[in-house]
């Protein structure tokens, strides 16, 4: 007998709009990893992302009724675009409401698939919360991005077109927001394929789904990185997390296997890279955080001669983005490593340190002379080292501890996310300013933010230090330095909870310390 969730599937309408997407081979991935990987392209869709199947399954199947009155839902991202496409495709009205923080291309992407934007809110939430209340006050029926049982059954014939496409599956890694993919695939393969193990994948910066194992209960992160906005969400579904949960196998373990696999954004990046070079396309972060998982799930698990299945869930990309990615692949990969080094300042000191090496490359180098120190003071001198690897992160260990045993000390800033978006851009010498508070402020990217931050901090604090990057994303990321003595420090912390950006104090990092202070 069909379970209800497998019938529900079966009967889904998503082919309408989608295409079954294949199932490609990943020969490099695969002889790289001894298993066998392929990629499940749902970046291949009309809308490049998975989102198109569960918003068409829910706005196709509502009532004469609702469709007559017509449909919202509030999104910044690909669910915005499948409720725009759908709702084109059976001719109805619709209201797409998108944060004002939104970047130009997003919204002018679900206008181009015959969406009406509504700018509304600086987050996500309070564009939700607009959405649903304008829902209820005109008739229109809300399509939520995840929380309902028509997505994800839509979502769910995912997990119909694997078990069609290789019956001998052993893994699927799914990227998880929300939880509509993986709970459709879930409730699906419980059912039909109980002997594959479905992986979760989140993004370490939100990972609401391991918060929720962890805890028993769904829990609100208090802040997500927005770097893979794919699935920056704060909190699982309320649906999709008692789907993953009550889904079992023939051996009464779960599918959805309790170990969620978490990845940093340059181990995303790196995945980024690898979908690249499978197929020459670019997906977008959340599209490769699969990829990702998977990679470290094989390493960590030893697995051998298995079959594995990534499933490749968007391709949005805001091409701003690619110069980020393409800087932090290496690092992501492991094939890379930073380092703060101190050496004597003096004649052929670099010479004596590329020596140390031992014919390593020298991926990036960064330094300058302090101009308080002749050339030959002896005083130690600070560079910003790139240095490429072969071995992973065991060579790294090696390269510190030679450098250790070399007499000089050694950083490794590798994982300081500081070092690697700000100081490495900053070096230039030390400015020597008294009263120096250094900050990190994350700020919604938008027109006016920038301006609004500096009219709200006034004149009474000198800026000392200043370094920004626009990434493409939703949120903007600065490096700041302001003067505050004790007598004005408190006002400063006043002025700065006032602004409501997100602030971290940074004086003690070491990047900082070395190459700026």
């Amino acid at each position: 007998m069909l379970s209800h969730w497998v019938r529900a599937i079966l009967q889904a309408t998503v082919y309408d709009v989608a295409i079954q997407t294949p199932l490609e081979a990943a020969p490099k991935l695969t002889q790289r990893y001894n298993n066998d990987i392929r990629l499940k392209r749902e970046d291949l869709q009309p809308v490049f992302s998975f989102k198109l199947r569960g918003a068409y399954n829910r706005i196709s199947q509502l009532s004469e009724q609702q469709k007559a009155r017509g449909v919202i839902c509030a999104s910044a991202g690909n669910h915005a675009q499948g409720v725009a496409y759908s709702a084109r495709k059976l001719n109805l009205k619709n209201i797409i409401v998108m944060p004002t923080t939104t970047p130009d291309i997003k919204v002018d992407a679900v206008k181009a698939l015959g969406g009406n934007v509504d700018l509304y809110g600086d987050s996500f939430d309070e564009a939700n919360r607009y959405a649903i209340g304008r829902a209820e006050r005109e008739g229109l029926t809300f399509v939520p991005p995840y929380d309902d049982e028509l997505v994800i059954a839509g979502q769910g014939t995912i997990g119909l077109e694997l078990t069609q496409q290789w019956r001998n599956m052993d893994y699927v890694f799914v990227a998880v927001g929300g939880g509509g993919l993986i709970s459709g695939i879930a409730a699906f393969l419980g059912e039909v394929a109980p002997h594959v193990k479905v992986i979760a994948v989140e993004a370490e910066q939100s990972a609401c789904l391991k918060a929720a194992l962890e805890a028993g209960s769904r829990v609100k992160l208090e802040q997500v990185g927005l770097f893979v906005d794919g699935v920056a969400v704060a909190q699982i579904g309320e649906l999709p997390f008692d789907v993953v949960r009550m889904q079992k196998s023939d051996n009464s373990g779960p599918v959805v296997e309790p170990e969620v696999i978490t990845c940093t954004n340059d181990e995303v990046c790196a995945a980024i890279k690898d979908v690249f070079e499978e197929n020459r396309s670019i997906v977008e972060p959340a599209g490769a955080l699969s990829v990702a998982g998977m990679k470290k799930y094989i390493k960590a698990h030893d697995l051998q001669h298995k079959n594995c299945v990534g499933i490749i869930c968007g391709a949005n990309m805001n091409f701003d983005r690619l110069r980020y990615i393409a800087e932090r692949t290496e690092i992501g990969e492991k094939k890379e490593a930073i380092f703060a080094v101190t050496i004597p300042e003096k004649t052929g000191a670099f010479l004596d340190f590329c020596r140390s090496l031992h014919g390593r490359n020298i991926t990036e180098f960064n330094y300058r002379a302090d101009n308080r120190q002749s050339p030959d003071s002896m005083d130690p001198a600070a560079i910003f080292v790139g240095i490429a690897l072969k071995e992973g992160e065991k060579e790294q260990q090696i390269i510190r501890a030679q450098l250790l045993e070399d007499g000089y000390t050694a950083h490794d800033l590798t994982d300081d996310d500081i070092a690697k978006s700000h100081i490495r851009h900053l070096i230039g010498g030390h400015a020597h300013v008294e009263n120096e508070q250094l900050l990190k402020i994350s700020f919604p990217e938008r027109p006016g933010a920038l301006l609004s931050f500096l009219e709200k901090l006034g004149n009474d604090f000198n800026i000392t230090l200043f370094h920004y990057r626009n990434h493409g994303a939703a949120e903007g990321r600065v490096l700041v330095g302001l003067q505050a003595s004790e007598s004005n420090s408190r006002q400063l912390q006043d002025a700065l909870l006032d602004i409501g950006y997100d602030c971290t104090l940074l004086n003690d990092n070491i990047g900082y310390r070395l190459f700026l202070k």
